[in-house]
């Protein structure tokens, strides 16, 4: 089976990387032609377009950082999609869009499925992210060996737009649970509480979480860069409130979690790494929530294992 990859951002390069590592035939592209080029010398053959993807590989995986991209891409392809041919779209976007691009892939013939990832970069760089796939049984089963090298969790959510439906609603869990912290550590900090201290007493805590096990050691180190920009926060986040607006919920703190993104947009820069949004708060009182001992990346430590999929109850 021959793998074409497209995107090799902070997130879609160390994806491409688990493949690579195991031993996957892989094509890859990327507008940066300096990623392309180390995976080249890492044994990785390059395409000169997203068409060339399409017409040398059986599995297509885009990993892409915007509906709008994942749509230009597939525009390039289309013509060299058909049988045989398989799609996985690794990207978060929005669910009506996925459902639309995987209706015009299967039109050829090809089969497509909705699989985007969870966890985090460190953890995409050693294959242990968890990832959402939503296709039709057969095909989710088909795949699955794929995906376990990619990920070591592996939920299979449902038809196509499933999956990025419940990736949305986890991405604005971890961005309320980021800035819950931003409160929660300025005011220890302004209480006296040793930032070290506070740390440990969330993590064995009912007050713990995955946000704060990983990006609370990137505000406290002062690194602040976990790989995800308040652009692509705003992107999510407006995906999750169409969700509930389509279908008619009336939501009071998402609306409340979007402004505060936009207030840090203006502050900090679209650009700026979501962990950065503390500087809000440590400007206006003019504490600094900092501590030594914390990394100034995440590593994960977890060893790389074979994935596995997992089933609700």
């Amino acid at each position: 089976m021959k793998v074409g990859f497209i995107g090799l951002g902070n997130l879609g390069a160390k994806l491409a990387g688990s493949l690579l590592r195991n031993n996957v035939p892989l094509m890859v592209l990327d507008l940066d032609t300096d990623v392309m080029a180390r995976f080249a010398e890492r044994g990785a053959q390059t395409a000169r377009d997203a068409a060339q993807i399409a017409a040398d590989n059986d599995v297509i995986i885009t990993c892409l950082p915007s509906p709008k991209a994942s749509d230009a891409v597939m525009t390039q392809m289309l013509p060299n999609m058909g049988a045989g041919k398989t799609w996985l779209e690794m990207s978060t976007t929005d669910a009506g869009e996925i459902k639309r691009l995987a209706a015009i892939v299967e039109a050829t013939g090809a089969r497509a499925v909705d699989c985007p990832v969870s966890g985090g970069c460190h953890r995409a760089a050693t294959g242990n992210i968890s990832i959402f796939a939503a296709c039709d049984r057969d095909l989710f089963e088909t795949v699955l060996p794929l995906l376990t090298i990619l990920g070591r969790r592996v939920l299979h959510t449902g038809p196509v737009g499933s999956a990025s439906t419940l990736k949305v609603m986890t991405n604005y869990l971890a961005t309320t649970h980021l800035f819950a912290l931003n409160e929660a550590f300025i005011t220890m900090k302004a209480a006296g509480m040793d930032m070290a201290t506070t740390f440990e007493a969330i993590k064995i805590s009912s007050g713990n979480s995955f946000v704060h096990e990983t990006e609370s050691q990137l505000i406290l180190s002062g690194s602040r860069d976990v790989n995800f920009t308040l652009d692509l926060i705003d992107k999510d986040l407006g995906l999750f409130q169409k969700i509930a607006d389509d279908n008619n919920v009336p939501l009071t703190l998402s609306p409340k979690v979007l402004d505060m993104v936009h207030e840090g947009q203006a502050a900090l820069g679209h650009d700026a790494q979501s962990d950065r949004t503390i500087e809000l708060y440590e400007g206006p009182t003019g504490l600094q929530c900092l501590a030594d001992g914390f990394p100034m990346e995440l590593i994960d430590d977890e060893p790389e294992e074979k994935g596995y999929e997992v089933r609700p109850r």
